[in-house]
């Protein structure tokens, strides 16, 4: 599936088979799960993507072809998971400081490198992950991306106590149940009105549940957004104590309104959440199966792919969106 130009449908296409060169695997595409960032790069919200482009970026399948004939780590038939992040220089200053998701000259998958909303992808090996046995390969995509951002999101947070989540979609559902089976008391904040999320939030353990423009019963000693709402970072600042933090934990955010200083102040801060690092992925695909972290999904065949994002535009998705490329 195809994008032409942003704002327009995707196409359904033969391309060519792609070939993996030296230090890179081709891998054939079982699954692909659909992501927000699909979305604002479709949508033209994020600049410069590759064109044409085959997006995805959550991309679980087995290696097919391994360039250059030989790999330390993967051999042909490993199931792997392809994530956001594909490629990074390893010799800039953030590279060089273990901050390899800063990297200016990184790419991405689906967006600067063609991605999985296709039957083969080629990746680099050393941006490739093994994946947990005890998932099947529609349960484990959501993981390589809300699973995988949304751990950094909440690594972020330190040790806090009290978590504050805004928005409650596929990353905020998968991070609150590490949260919960870590001990934190999750305050979750849903769209006005939400009181089916709501519920499902506290049915999964949150300690509380209510409006976005709501104060928590206590106050927060961090918050994750999740949501691209701009406004909702204010709000966030106002709930926190002294020396919290607010995690802005999406690529793409509308403006942020202005704020007292008041709110800022008693050492609270703000910060974003840039891609993700490779150290992320192997702490997370480790500890997701001992929560054990559930996802929720919905299934569509690859053709489908503008059904699924158009779904997922108008919020009416049951759970991730995944599309079934080629089912074993």
């Amino acid at each position: 599936m195809v994008l032409d130009r942003p704002r327009q449908p995707l196409q359904l296409r033969h391309v060519p088979k792609p070939k993996a060169k030296a230090g890179e695997l081709l891998v054939r595409v079982n699954t692909c799960a659909v992501c927000r960032t699909d979305l604002h790069v479709v949508d033209g919200e994020l600049p410069d993507p590759k064109l044409p482009l085959i997006p995805g970026h959550q991309i679980v399948g087995p290696v097919e072809e391994i360039g250059g004939g030989e790999n330390s780590q993967f051999k042909v038939g490993d199931r792997v998971g392809i994530p956001w992040l594909g490629w990074t220089d390893g010799e800039c200053v953030y590279c060089r400081s273990n901050r390899e998701n800063l990297c200016d000259r990184a790419r991405f998958t689906g967006y600067t490198i063609d991605g999985g909303y296709a039957e083969f992808v080629v990746a680099d090996s050393r941006f490739c992950f093994h994946l947990p046995d005890n998932y099947n390969d529609v349960d484990v995509a959501p993981l390589l991306c809300a699973g995988l951002i949304g751990y950094r999101s909440y690594r972020k947070t330190g040790d806090a106590r009290r978590l504050g989540i805004y928005g409650f979609g596929n990353a905020a559902n998968l991070i609150a149940q590490v949260a919960l089976h870590e001990g934190r008391e999750v305050f979750v904040f849903t769209r006005p009105g939400d009181k089916a999320t709501q519920e499902s939030a506290k049915k999964l353990g949150a300690k509380w549940a209510g409006d976005s423009d709501e104060m928590p019963p206590r106050k927060l000693d961090a918050a994750i957004i999740f949501a691209s709402v701009g406004p909702l970072v204010p709000a966030a600042l106002h709930a926190l104590a002294k020396g919290g933090i607010v995690v802005c934990g999406g690529i793409h955010m509308s403006d942020i309104p202005s704020f007292p200083y008041a709110d800022l102040w008693g050492e609270r801060a703000i910060t974003s959440v840039a891609n993700l690092t490779r150290r992320d992925a192997e702490e997370f695909l480790k500890i997701a199966p001992r929560v054990p972290v559930q996802t929720r999904t919905e299934t569509f065949p690859l053709e489908e792919a503008n059904i699924a994002l158009d779904r997922f535009r108008a919020g009416k998705s049951k759970g991730t969106a995944v599309l079934i490329v080629n089912a074993d």
